[in-house]
């Protein structure tokens, strides 16, 4: 009785240990879902204030939020084109941690940009723009190059599986076609063969020549057919009365 106690209590236990691991499992993934929705929420809303701010502020301010707003495009497709290419290209990994070390560069100025964004001294701004503006376009040169170069190769291997693709089908139509070289006779609307085509003129060649006595026999003629066949007797049908007995008397 004991044992039996023991072991309802072992199992309850172990119930609800996974129980609360689950829980655990399924708040963590729904905090990460919350999480990654709240950040693709911050990143479009910040997109579009810089894109409002880059129309609507012209000068030092504008030309910042261009700035802000080219640097993060580049850089999150580069991101994007890497992680996804990554799943089928293992050669890309060395590319991935290449970009997130320029990845570090780009959130460093990015950071710079925006602290600038609230300078007031629009003078001091002005004369740090060109600085800004040849980091901003060294950092999106090099992420659009690693992408561009994803994709060169992501296309290269397309093109590649293609070529060996169409060979393997040409192989195998020229396979299924065989018939055409090597069995002429299986091919719809072919001749026949020239043996059976001559077989009948050898027969009659070695047939002997009838005799002259036989040449001019006369065939025996057939015995003559009368021209109207018998009359066949009539049938008789039930309804059809019977013939009275002639009378003796």
């Amino acid at each position: 009785m004991e044992a039996v106690i023991a072991v309802l209590a072992l199992l309850f236990v172990l119930f609800v240990t996974l129980g609360v691991y689950a829980t655990v499992k399924a708040v963590g993934a729904a905090r990460r879902s919350a999480d990654h929705h709240i950040t693709q929420a911050r990143r479009t809303v910040e997109d579009h204030t810089l894109r409002v701010k880059s129309f609507a502020q012209p000068g030092p301010v504008g030309e910042i939020a261009q700035l802000r707003l080219k640097l993060r495009t580049s850089m999150r497709a580069t991101q994007d084109a890497l992680q996804s290419g990554m799943s089928e290209d293992q050669s890309l990994k060395e590319s991935l941690g290449l970009f997130e070390r320029l990845n570090a560069h780009g959130h460093e100025l990015d950071a710079e940009l925006r602290r600038l964004e609230s300078e007031p001294d629009r003078g001091t701004l002005a004369k740090r723009l060109p600085e800004l503006r040849e980091r901003t376009n060294r950092i999106v040169r090099s992420a659009d190059s690693l992408r561009w170069a994803a994709r060169d190769r992501a296309r290269h291997f397309a093109e590649d599986d293609l070529d060996s693709l169409s060979t393997q089908i040409d192989m195998e139509t020229g396979a299924l076609r065989h018939w055409t070289a090597t069995d002429p006779q299986s091919a719809p609307g072919s001749a026949p063969a020239s043996g059976s085509a001559h077989s009948a003129p050898a027969a009659d060649r070695t047939r002997p020549e009838p005799s002259r006595s036989e040449a001019v026999r006369e065939p025996a003629p057939e015995p003559a057919q009368p021209s109207i066949a018998p009359a066949a007797p009539r049938p008789t049908y039930p309804w059809q009365k019977k013939p009275r007995p002639e009378s003796t008397t």
